[in-house]
């Protein structure tokens, strides 16, 4: 399969989960977007990355959400994305943005000591 087919497959994924979950009414869901997908080489399993806002506590609420969602959003994703086999898919919180965030705030801290 050629790299760009794989791409654009991981793409339509990676829309059509975000759709379900802006649509989703579950309330242990708090703010959540996805940031990226990993597709594996036979797509068959799909890591999603969701990055979400506020405490730890309602972050592992999140995950939790989400993992006992995977079999909707699995069977929601093969309705709308025409592909012969719907992958497993399996949520991982994403921390990068509030690590990105926090080298910022040390770097700042730096330049402000440094004056």
């Amino acid at each position: 399969m050629s790299q760009y087919r794989r791409e654009r497959i991981k793409e339509l994924l990676k829309e059509a989960i975000s759709d379900i979950l802006r649509q989703m009414k579950d309330p242990r869901i708090g703010f959540a977007s996805i940031t990226s997908v990993e597709l594996s080489g036979d797509l068959r399993h799909l890591k999603v990355f969701v990055s979400v806002l506020g405490t730890d506590e309602e972050k592992a609420e999140t995950a939790k959400a989400l993992q006992s969602a995977s079999g909707y959003f699995r069977s929601e994703v093969g309705n709308r994305v025409e592909i012969r086999f719907t992958p497993e898919i399996v949520f991982r919180l994403d921390d990068s943005l509030e690590h990105g965030a926090h080298i910022n705030k040390l770097l700042k801290d730096i330049e402000r000591g440094a004056k």
